[in-house]
């Protein structure tokens, strides 16, 4: 018995020591995959900081097209070019090791999952791949150009629209972040309705208040607060909720052939009992009903008899 209480009492701290060991080992992990992804972050950057002036060319592209011919961005401080091509390097760098990025990402929480969620890494490697390469195709090619155009047309007599150089990137850049991260949505939702937190049901009779949510967040990713602005913002993200809807659908939780097929004769089972009972209550409350003027002839006749014998007779 001692020798049993020695033991219990010895692997006491070695128990905390693992679980504290645990604890540290996650850490370690949290750490190794921040340094590999800034690692494809600055590889990317190097790679895309070699094309930099064909990346700034395409950036600009859909604002010099709705300027006046001859006329080109300015720039109004010492380091501003240099921090433009220094920020279009980052953005190439995020674009090209976007999918290592979240590769590190899933091996991270990957060990918190079940097996059957681990099978998900190519879905999400992919979807959050193609929702960035989206979110910045989108951005450049319709939302950034449709709101240059409507900038400038504000532009007449003397009033001359030329955009600093500065401005002008950062408006395209909280663009594109922004629409990185709408992008994302239909990535969430796979994940969501795959650990059978949410339906393609639920998901379409929360419709109208998900296009409340929808405005709201575009009023606060939009830079500008006209609402044009906000409606370009939103009508992705109305779009993406409806593919999220058709993806909640096909990877959601289906039913079994075998119980859809048996719910029809389960529905007339029941049915048939339930009618069964109620026939034969009423044949129960009938003869009840019938019941009290037999007892009472029964009970007069007894009356009479009894009478009968009544000794003053």
């Amino acid at each position: 018995m001692t020798k049993a209480q020695y033991r219990l009492v010895s692997n006491a701290p070695d128990d905390a020591d693992e679980g504290r060991m645990g604890f540290l080992e996650h850490l370690d992990e949290l750490r190794q995959r921040l340094i590999r992804a800034c690692i494809a972050l600055g590889a990317g950057m190097l790679v895309a900081f070699l094309l930099v002036d064909r990346i700034a060319n395409f950036v600009l592209a859909p604002t010099l097209r709705i300027l006046p011919p001859g006329t080109d961005l300015i720039a109004t401080k010492p380091g501003e070019t240099f921090s433009f091509y220094l920020n279009v390097a980052l953005i190439g760098g995020v674009v090209l090791a976007a999918p290592f990025i979240m590769y590190q990402v899933w091996r991270f929480i990957a060990p918190g999952l079940y097996a059957r969620e681990k099978k998900l890494v190519i879905p999400f490697v992919t979807l959050t791949t193609i929702g960035t390469i989206g979110g910045v195709l989108f951005t450049h090619y319709v939302m950034f150009p449709a709101m240059m155009a409507f900038f400038a047309t504000f532009s007449a007599g003397r009033l001359k629209f030329l955009p600093r150089l500065e401005d002008t990137f950062d408006l395209y850049l909280n663009m594109v972040l922004g629409m990185v991260v709408v992008f994302q949505i239909p990535t969430v939702v796979l994940f969501l309705a795959k650990m059978g937190v949410v339906t393609a049901r639920l998901l379409w009779r929360h419709f109208k208040h998900a296009i409340l949510l929808i405005f709201v967040a575009a009023a606060l990713l939009t830079p500008s607060t006209d609402p044009w602005n906000q409606t370009i913002f939103a009508g992705p993200m109305i779009a993406l909720y409806l593919i999220s809807i058709g993806i909640a659908w096909l990877v959601g939780p289906r039913r079994d052939k075998d119980a859809v097929d048996e719910s029809p004769k389960l529905r007339l089972v029941i049915a048939a009992t339930v009618l069964e009972q109620a026939r034969r209550a009423t044949i129960s409350r009938s003869a009840v009903e019938m019941a009290p003027p037999a007892a009472w002839r029964s009970g007069g006749g007894n009356s009479r008899g009894s009478g009968s014998n009544n000794p003053r007779a």
